[in-house]
């Protein structure tokens, strides 16, 4: 353990402060549901942004990005495509600002403002999202909970606490118990200081997480100019072809194994397949956690554009100044580090943890320690706060409760934020591994929320019923499919599966009549999609011969081809750096500038509530 005192104290300070925080703000989130579970819907763009980007800059996806990294290279940028990180584009260019002018407080209350709030179909549709959201929620405190006790244990082993520990604790449930120590200080302050104390101290981590970044990426272009990176022939390359040709025979063996058991050779169709997956994901808008609740927590729908705009900027070229930094420190120093997970299998998700403890120097090594603690609490407590959300306004103020008090109403969100901490816990002591999570997540679960999700904003006939049927039958065929099929396995039959819900989503839509006019009229003139609408658009221009359609599909969708190229570009830029590849460097600097130039006459200058 290379903890000295100073990291020690630096890990303390931050810990209580965060305490103190959640204290110090309760009375602020007391004042009322909305003040409690989203700001008061007063918070500035920009901090919402970086709160967001802070919740996203997780230990347990950091881990994974290290890895690939590792093994895949500059060609690993596109592999986090399978969440897809482009999302974020999409609701930059228009679906944020669909969704933040529906003015709902969750994902669920939303669907009332397109589906109505009376028939069966509406109830359905309310208990799957709802359900869904919770599950998710559910899943990624369990990611989060594993991936922090793996990665504490690096640095502070059993040996060192079991006599401080008036009990046995097994070797398999070590990192378990780190987690749940450390998930109690998450869960304290964002109980306590709701919103406010989740987003300022989401600030408070990421400013932190930057000085921590830039140290990495400094150490390691320090070390790199000493000895050369031995990698395979095309691992500096992001391009790629059918196939992957990333042979590590004679450098890293194991590496070559983890490209098999990854399943990625054939990285052509894999590319392919998350492309296809992915847009029709990202067109279906945000899933409902806390990267909903942040957008739906926005002043405006303006802000909304501009705060998901923001999450790319301040995220990318940080994270992955850690990303690269880290993975060339491996690289170099390889045979020296402990990679092993116990069972003599290399994990190559320790190579994160494994070279910040053996060449950070004493407070660079705290501060970093506090940043990604910091992450863990960030992606945390935002994570608690949707499922907060969900269970009192969409459960409790919808079936047990009409009228209750604020304090009524906050005393419930303190108990169920312990109950949902708890499921997390416990639905975490039984995961296998990071990835596992992170496969049955976006796999499992999320492979069937799309057709459905796609449909209700493009289509007017769609209804409730068809959301209730599509959504049902993707995701238990999602699960079941996941059950047969692991790991990318799953995405490569994804487009069976996306062809089965749209079907079910067709089928149920036809087996009720059409949404009410009346909610169909309002949702279509207070949001303004753009889609299969002229039904609608004919009614209200008879009674409204002034309204104006929505006619920027083909600018949004330019608009979106240009912001997933910059988004890349900014993925790769510290890569470049780190890596002292000049020449790719300044063509990826113009490209990116290029970009911003072009964007900013077609989306900043047209934005707009």
């Amino acid at each position: 353990m290379k903890l000295t005192i100073y990291d020690t104290l630096i890990i303390l300070f931050y810990l209580i402060s965060m305490v103190m925080l959640g204290w110090f703000l309760r009375k602020k989130a007391r004042q009322n549901k909305e003040s409690y579970l989203m700001g008061g819907k007063k918070l500035p763009w920009y901090m919402l942004g970086l709160s967001d980007a802070s919740d996203m800059f997780d230990i347990s996806g950091t881990m994974w990005m290290v890895a690939l990294c590792f093994v895949y290279g500059l060609k690993s940028i596109w592999i986090p495509w399978l969440w897809p990180v482009f999302n974020q584009v999409y609701n930059m260019m228009y679906i944020g600002k669909w969704l933040r002018r529906s003015n709902a407080n969750t994902g669920a209350a939303w669907l009332e403002t397109r589906f109505g709030s009376v028939g069966k179909g509406v109830q359905g549709s309310h208990s799957i999202i709802v359900a869904f959201a919770l599950i998710g929620c559910l899943g990624f405190l369990a990611y989060g909970f594993i991936g922090l006790g793996k990665f504490i244990e690096i640095f502070v082993p059993w040996e060192y606490v079991k006599g401080y520990v008036p009990f046995d604790v097994s070797p398999n449930y070590v990192a378990h118990f780190y987690g749940i120590v450390f998930t109690l200080f998450a869960m304290f302050y964002s109980i306590l200081g709701g919103m406010h104390s989740i987003v300022i101290g989401d600030v408070i981590k990421y400013a932190i997480m930057t000085i921590g970044c830039i140290a990495i990426a400094v150490i390691a272009m320090t070390h790199l100019k000493d000895q050369p990176l031995q990698v395979p022939s095309g691992w500096k390359d992001p391009f790629f072809g059918w196939n992957l040709n990333l042979n590590w025979s004679g450098i890293i063996e194991e590496a070559n194994k983890k490209i098999a058991d990854d399943g990625f050779d054939l990285f052509g169709l894999l590319f392919m397949m998350m492309l296809f997956k992915g847009s029709f994901a990202a067109a279906g808008g945000p899933p409902p956690t806390y990267d909903m609740q942040k957008i739906l927590s926005t002043r405006s729908p303006k802000e909304a554009s501009k705060m998901t705009g923001f999450v790319s900027i301040v995220l990318l070229p940080i994270r992955y100044l850690m990303v690269i930094g880290l993975t060339v420190l491996g690289l170099l120093y390889y045979h020296s580090l402990n990679l092993s997970d116990g069972n003599g299998q290399v994990d190559f998700e320790r190579v994160l943890p494994a070279a910040i403890n053996n060449f950070l120097p004493a407070g660079i090594l705290g501060l970093v320690l506090t940043g990604l603690l910091g992450a863990f609490m960030g992606t945390f407590s935002g994570t608690l706060n949707a499922a907060q959300a969900y269970i009192v306004n969409d459960i409790y103020l919808k079936y047990f409760a009409k009228n209750p008090s604020d304090k009524k109403i906050i005393t419930v969100n303190y108990l169920v934020g312990i109950i949902v901490v708890a499921l997390g816990i416990l639905i975490g002591l039984f995961a296998k591994d990071v990835n596992s999570i992170i496969q049955w997540i976006v796999s499992g679960l999320y492979g069937g929320y799309i057709a459905a999700n796609v449909l209700k904003w493009y289509w007017w006939r769609f209804n409730a019923n068809g959301f209730f049927i599509g959504m049902l039958t993707g995701t238990i065929g999602a699960l079941v499919f996941s059950r047969f099929f692991s790991g990318i396995e799953f995405l490569y039959y994804f487009p069976v599966l996306f062809l089965i819900s749209l079907f079910a989503s067709i089928v149920g839509t036809y087996t009720a009549p059409p949404t009410e006019e009346a909610v169909l009229h309002k949702f279509y003139t207070t949001v303004k999609p753009w889609g299969c609408w002229k039904p609608v658009l004919k009614k209200v221009q008879d009674k409204d011969p002034q309204f104006k359609p929505n006619t920027n599909m083909l600018l949004d969708l330019f608009n979106v081809a240009l912001g997933i190229i910059g988004q890349l570009c900014m993925t790769i830029l510290p890569m470049y750096l780190v890596l002292s590849m000049h020449l790719p460097l300044f063509i990826t600097l113009a490209i990116l500038v290029v970009i911003v130039l072009i964007l900013k006459r077609t989306w900043w200058d047209k934005l707009e509530d």
